[in-house]
């Protein structure tokens, strides 16, 4: 069995900057996937997106995501957050400006938009793969 806090520092390093990852979402049993803009952090990743897009309309329905991105896959659960100025938001949102910084204020983006919104993927289960080592990792297990 490999150690949690390789892999998580494994992921820090690869994710927890602005990173491609396809997001798939589920409606009536069949599947959709699009790749997002996303950032990691403590076992979540996290995506400012538009809360009357599709896949936030299918995570209201069924929350149940997987990902994909770098030689990493997992299962997960979506959230809305909510408002990207939410009082709620403001310390991960503050650190998302940076990290999405060089298209963050491109036009892009509109946070006077009530529908501009955060989007929490929460990871459950996931393998990771880093030098010839695969490592699986039940995040439910180890942040209980």
């Amino acid at each position: 069995m490999n150690n949690f806090d390789d892999a998580t520092k494994i992921l820090n390093e690869r994710f927890g900057k602005d990173t491609f990852l396809s997001l798939a979402t589920t409606e009536s049993g069949r599947p959709f996937v699009r790749i997002v803009n996303s950032y990691y952090e403590n076992g979540s990743f996290y995506v400012i997106t538009y809360a009357l897009s599709n896949k936030m309309r299918q995570i209201g329905i069924n929350s149940e995501v997987a990902v994909c991105g770098e030689w990493f896959t997992s299962s997960g659960v979506g959230k809305n957050m909510g408002h990207v100025l939410d009082e709620k938001n403001s310390d991960i949102m503050e650190k998302l400006r940076k990290v999405f910084g060089t298209w963050y204020n491109n036009g892009h983006m509109n946070e006077s938009d009530s529908n501009t919104c955060l989007l929490c993927i929460r990871l459950t289960h996931s393998v990771l793969f880093n030098n010839g080592i695969r490592y699986e990792i039940d995040f439910e297990k180890e942040t209980a």
